[in-house]
């Protein structure tokens, strides 16, 4: 009998060949013949008490159980690096680099992403990096727990500086009652070389991709996709695919928060003899977008049955889903949704919690069915399951009826307005870094609302060192 959920931690998702090996090892030891992906890039299996003195013997591995929170794993967009559109400055080394630096267990969820790709969720964390047009500089969207509504941090954060501001915002956040004051407390311990926010966070709007099978990457390379529909993917096959990446130097495997994996840098001269491994064990590569792209509770098989009947269902009338994406939860499990379309099912009355009802479900779905917006619209209430196909297939139409016609303004955030129109900043000439007397400059031991004219004559540019004389007066 199991008495709950492991959690292996994949910092980012992102894990090498050898890495995975030592993880499958472990399965083995624990008698499991497979092995499950989760929602935030982690692994998962069923554990027993009495496997406790297995597991301490893999301490190397930063492990916790489902049911407890004290630790988290980190959710980052490397999987779609150098595969689907990414802001210029953002590549794979710069992700690894970051996640490097986290030497800490994050007691909060935090999401480090690229705003141009749509494959991994940007807002479902409580510390939300996204990155901006600036190079080395995030965004920082807040939805800390005993705040009522996420925020954005009042400065662009420098890229060396995530893993210090995450550790230090974990420490003193419950200390803090709104941002401006966690933003004071933060300054107060920490050196950071912060950037002033020019304009609000433009997320564009594009289609959830299509990310299994073999696929082209660059000139010579190729990228690959696998997928289970049922999330249990077998240890030998692991194994063998392990072994498979370190004979053919791919370094990297990558979970997806869509309970899958991507596996990037297959060189050209390897695709046949990849085919022939995939094909020889009987690999599907070719799933359809109407399954795939699902987001259910891990081992929930109730919600894995329902997903199954609604895609049969869709497929037996030939629809298209093409770039939507669905989720199943229970209500109020999760408020940090992340799909196109959401299937709540209703919690059962107090009052008939003894007898054998039917459930309820409600259907949502994203305002112009963009996920990033955070906005769920409620589509239907308190229907039943027979129901829900039919009314999913009417939102899909929606979807394709107003696909292009989303205006492509700015998606508006929770940014005070009052700091980003008609401030007035000091712009360094040779290197365009700004200065705002709000925030000072913690690099050169400039307190907050220090003005500009009372610098030091010796003050320099905390980025290129250019004099204070070259520094021009502006409104941002």
């Amino acid at each position: 009998m199991t008495n709950g959920l492991q959690r292996i931690f994949i910092k980012g998702g992102v894990l090498s060949p050898s890495e995975l090996k030592r993880v499958i090892e472990l399965a083995e030891a624990l008698d499991l013949t497979e092995l499950s992906f989760g929602s935030r890039q982690d692994i998962n299996f069923p554990i027993k008490e009495s496997d406790k003195e297995i597991l301490e013997q893999y301490s190397d591995l930063t492990m916790g159980t489902a049911s407890d929170s004290s630790s988290q794993n980190i959710v980052c967009s490397y999987v779609s690096s150098d595969i689907f559109k990414n802001t210029p400055w953002l590549n794979g080394a710069k992700y690894l680099y970051i996640l490097e630096n986290f030497r800490h267990s994050p007691k909060l969820k935090i999401n480090i992403t690229d705003p141009k790709q749509q494959l991994v969720p940007l807002f479902s964390g409580e510390l939300n990096f996204i990155a901006s047009e600036h190079e080395d500089y995030w965004y920082l969207n807040l939805k800390l727990p005993h705040w009522e509504e996420s925020v954005y941090y009042p400065v662009l954060i420098f890229t060396f500086d995530i893993h210090k501001i995450s550790k230090e915002i974990e420490d003193i956040y419950s200390d803090a009652d709104d941002i401006q004051e966690l933003f004071d407390l933060v300054n107060a311990n920490l050196e950071t070389n912060n950037r002033t926010i020019e304009k609000e966070l433009y997320i564009p709007f594009e289609p959830f991709p299509y990310y299994e099978g073999m696929n082209k990457m660059g000139i010579n390379r190729y990228w690959l996709g696998l997928y289970w529909r049922n999330n249990k993917y077998d240890l030998n096959f692991l194994k063998d695919f392990s072994d498979f990446c370190l004979d053919h130097k791919v370094g990297k495997i990558c979970i997806t928060s869509w309970k899958s994996f991507i596996v990037k840098g297959i060189y050209q001269e390897d695709k046949l003899t990849l085919e022939k491994f995939l094909g020889k064990r009987g690999i599907n590569v070719r799933h359809s977008s109407l399954e795939m792209n699902w987001h259910i509770p891990l081992a929930d098989n109730d919600a894995l049955s329902l997903k199954e009947f609604i895609v049969k269902s869709f497929d037996q009338n030939d629809i298209s889903t093409y770039g939507m994406t669905f989720g199943i939860s229970n209500y109020r499990d999760n408020k940090a949704y992340f799909t196109t379309a959401m299937v709540e099912k209703n919690k059962t009355p107090d009052i008939v919690k003894n007898f054998q009802v039917r459930p309820t479900f409600n259907v949502l779905y994203s305002k112009n069915f963009d996920p990033n917006t955070q906005n769920y619209i409620v589509y239907a209430q308190d229907i039943d399951k027979i129901e829900l196909p039919g009314l999913l297939m009417e939102l899909s139409k929606m979807y394709f009826n107003q696909l292009g016609d989303v205006p492509k303004d700015k998606i508006e955030k929770n940014i005070n307005k009052e700091v980003l129109k008609n401030t007035e900043v000091h712009q360094c000439s040779d290197c365009l870094t700004i200065y705002d007397s709000t925030y000072g400059d913690t690099t050169a031991n400039i307190p907050p609302n220090t003005n500009f004219d009372d610098l030091p004559t010796t003050y320099t540019c905390n980025v290129c060192e250019a004099d204070k004389s070259r520094f021009e007066r502006t409104l941002v």
